[in-house]
């Protein structure tokens, strides 16, 4: 009746790889450069992505697959935190967005790892620009509804039996 295991954590790594390839294209092709919430939503896309590869290859029962799914949930669940910190700076009015830092590459070969974390996780002016929307929704706002998705998935692996 409801599909095994392994083809639902095979789906959340093609759709984890599928997300990726779509960053990349956007930055690569498009030209759109990744602001630092945008490289941390990619991470933890990648995290989501790396704990249901894990599953399908190791294929555990009971509470091994729980464990699996509480990881991918919980990294869903903070990528998604870090999606919607970014749609709240890109909502925000012009005169009340943080000014605008160096990009990333720069800020990691320059400034201590500390202070470039930091710039990660809360964001800085660049992270509120709106660069591409589809439908009306910017990038960030289609990664949440992803986030979204994937924790959805990952609840339906952790609660089931």
């Amino acid at each position: 009746m409801f599909p095994d295991i392994r083809p639902i954590n095979g789906l959340i790594v093609v759709a984890c790889a599928l997300l990726l390839a779509i960053a990349l294209y956007m930055e690569h092709v498009m030209g759109l450069i990744p602001c630092p919430l945008c490289m941390t939503q990619r991470v933890f896309v990648l995290l989501v992505g790396v704990f249901a590869l894990l599953a399908l290859v190791h294929h555990p029962r009971g509470w091994g697959r729980r464990v699996y799914a509480g990881f991918g949930l919980l990294a869903a669940l903070i990528g998604g935190g870090f999606s919607s910190r970014q749609l709240w700076l890109q909502s925000l009015p012009p005169e009340r967005v943080p000014a605008c830092g160096p990009d990333l590459y720069y800020m990691f070969d320059v400034f201590p790892f500390m202070e470039t974390l930091k710039v990660m996780l809360t964001g800085d002016g660049n992270c509120a620009e709106v660069s591409w929307t589809f439908l009306g929704i910017s990038i960030p706002g289609w990664t949440l509804v992803a986030f979204a998705g994937l924790a959805a998935l990952n609840i339906w692996q952790l609660v089931r039996r």
